[in-house]
């Protein structure tokens, strides 16, 4: 997990109890994912933790305890976590000036709850909150954000110039957008993309420039939403397998990843075979090299061959001569 994935997660858990005092009938597992923005797979995740914190001791009578009675959870045990969490002065004045901000962009849907969200924090923090005007830019980001929420609203096709790290290609394509979706804080737009005849899922992030076209989206009978609940990587139905072997320091992969089958093994000590699955080969080997000597390709073969020539080549730029028999690793 990321510095950045672990302050979000610490932020999370301690509002958590708060956030389900305030619901002594309880909640239902969805909704409270979506008030914190996560999916329900890591909503689970946090309030299993939550199970194994509390108090000094340690013991029965110590720590948080939860009630799950079906998808509803509720808190039954606090350990007196009850206080919400206080925003600082900076806090405070950067969150007024991003709604400020916020309210600004044009084709913005929720107008109205911005709105009402702002004056709830200007009136919590008082005088903190009373800031002297200030010229705030829009990033292109939040421009591309805005420009998306509009062609969906007026049923609008899009234009996209967009980057494709697994090929590290800029790609220019005209979409039929369907749906914007929030996964793990970042915004994706799900639309059939003219181009490959299919449903795709582009992150805003990696959306060079964009244009509203002057013709009616209209994506076709055959474009179907895909289900998120899982992560946002989801193999498509049919993709080879790649067979890894990880050392005990690139584990990780089997929980960031959506993997058919993980079996610890001793070789190497501590680590564990995996098996993902994936169309697109060149993403895999982009993996595999960013893992270092941590990650061994035992299938396919054509990987396998593919890395190890990565490496020889590498090496050759250090005068480094490898020999005939380097293996398929990264």
């Amino acid at each position: 997990m990321t510095s950045a994935g672990t302050t979000d997660r610490m932020t999370r858990l301690l509002a958590l109890v708060p956030y389900l005092t305030a619901r002594p009938e309880g909640v239902e597992m969805a909704e409270a994912a979506r008030d914190f923005g996560v999916p329900e797979r890591q909503l689970r995740k946090d309030l299993e933790l939550l199970w194994v914190c509390g108090l000094p001791g340690h013991g029965p009578g110590d720590l948080i305890d939860l009630s799950f009675e079906g998808d509803r959870v509720r808190v039954t045990f606090t350990a007196g976590m009850v206080r919400p969490l206080r925003l600082t002065t900076d806090e405070a004045v950067a969150l007024v000036v991003a709604l400020k901000t916020l309210l600004e962009l044009p084709g913005l849907v929720e107008r109205e709850a911005v709105s009402t969200a702002l004056a709830k924090v200007s009136a919590a923090a008082g005088h903190a909150a009373e800031v002297t005007p200030v010229a705030v830019s829009v990033d292109a980001h939040e421009e591309t954000l805005a420009i998306v929420r509009d062609a969906l609203q007026r049923g609008r096709a899009l234009h996209l110039h967009y980057y494709v790290p697994t090929r590290d290609e800029r790609t220019e394509r005209t979409v039929d957008p369907m749906q914007l979706l929030l996964v793990d804080g970042r915004w994706y737009l799900e639309a059939w993309c003219r181009r490959v005849e299919g449903v795709r899922l582009f992150r805003l992030d990696r959306v060079d420039d964009v244009a509203v076209l002057d013709e009616a989206a209209a994506p076709p009978p055959q474009a179907h939403s895909r289900d998120v609940e899982n992560g946002i990587y989801q193999p498509e139905p049919g993709s080879p397998a790649v067979r890894l072997r990880l050392d005990r320091s690139a584990r990780w992969v089997a929980d960031y990843y959506p993997v058919d089958s993980a079996t610890p093994v001793d070789d190497p000590p501590g680590g564990l075979a995996v098996t993902l699955r994936t169309a697109d080969l060149a993403w895999a080997r982009r993996l595999v090299a960013s893992l270092g000597g941590s990650a061994t390709v035992d299938e396919p073969a054509e990987l396998a061959a593919q890395i190890a020539s990565d490496a020889r080549a590498a090496l050759a730029r250090y005068g480094i001569d490898t020999g005939p028999g380097a293996e398929g690793s990264g």
